[in-house]
């Protein structure tokens, strides 16, 4: 509790805003920059409109602003972090692009561009900070890979950022997750990885499976192309 005030109060360094985010307390903190930096730097063309879909503390939505979409809106299930994006999008003086609404996965309509950072493992999270990690099921993976392309404007694009850390910890295959893409309609239209800074404490009992982790993001789209 004593960290999440600190956070709060001073703001936690996110290098491809040139700021900080704030994270309220239950609100998962953008203390990983490698995810962030993926949808900082992903070629990004004639995007007017874009979805962040679970925003959280906001970060990836302001993200996209900061590189010129004109218009984002994020959502989130939980009332927290609804409030925890909206506080952030005013501080960076971003209130004019963003809108951030409490829904669970998509708003109505659709978007050139929609951005899912789901939670990485699918298991069941015993608090409101642990669901930001633990998806129960894989149920926020699955919904977003499931509606994804009825929210895509035609020639639309969608980023999925996701660790491979479930596959390493064998709760997830790599074929399970290219499998849900086709069973969706979905073509990966391209993929770009990164590969975290280890965790340094001996104490982390995910110290190996974290020193081979990979982050990507997924670019897909419908396989018809629409």
């Amino acid at each position: 509790m004593l960290s999440a005030h600190q956070w709060r109060q001073d703001g936690v360094p996110v290098p491809a805003l040139n700021a900080r985010i704030h994270p309220h307390y239950g609100v998962f903190p953008p203390t990983r920059n490698e995810y962030v930096d993926l949808v900082a730097t992903a070629r990004m063309t004639g995007v007017r409109t874009a979805f962040d879909i679970g925003t959280g503390t906001g970060v990836l939505a302001a993200v996209l602003a900061k590189r010129g979409v004109r218009r984002v809106v994020a959502t989130d299930i939980a009332p927290q972090a609804v409030a925890c994006a909206r506080d952030n999008i005013h501080r960076l003086g971003l209130s004019g692009r963003v809108t951030v609404t409490q829904t669970d996965l998509f708003p109505p309509g659709r978007a050139d561009l929609v951005v899912c950072n789901p939670p990485w493992l699918p298991a069941t999270p015993s608090s409101p900070l642990d669901a930001a990690v633990f998806d129960r099921g894989g149920r926020m993976l699955s919904g977003f890979i499931r509606g994804v392309a009825d929210h895509l404007t035609p020639g639309g694009e969608a980023w999925l950022v996701l660790s491979d850390l479930a596959e390493l910890l064998r709760l997830r295959t790599r074929a399970q997750l290219l499998t849900e893409f086709a069973a969706a309609g979905l073509a990966v239209r391209g993929r770009m990885e990164v590969r975290p800074r280890p965790a340094r404490d001996a104490r982390d009992l995910l110290a190996a499976a974290r020193a081979a982790e990979r982050v990507s993001l997924w670019r897909l789209g419908p396989e018809n192309g629409g």
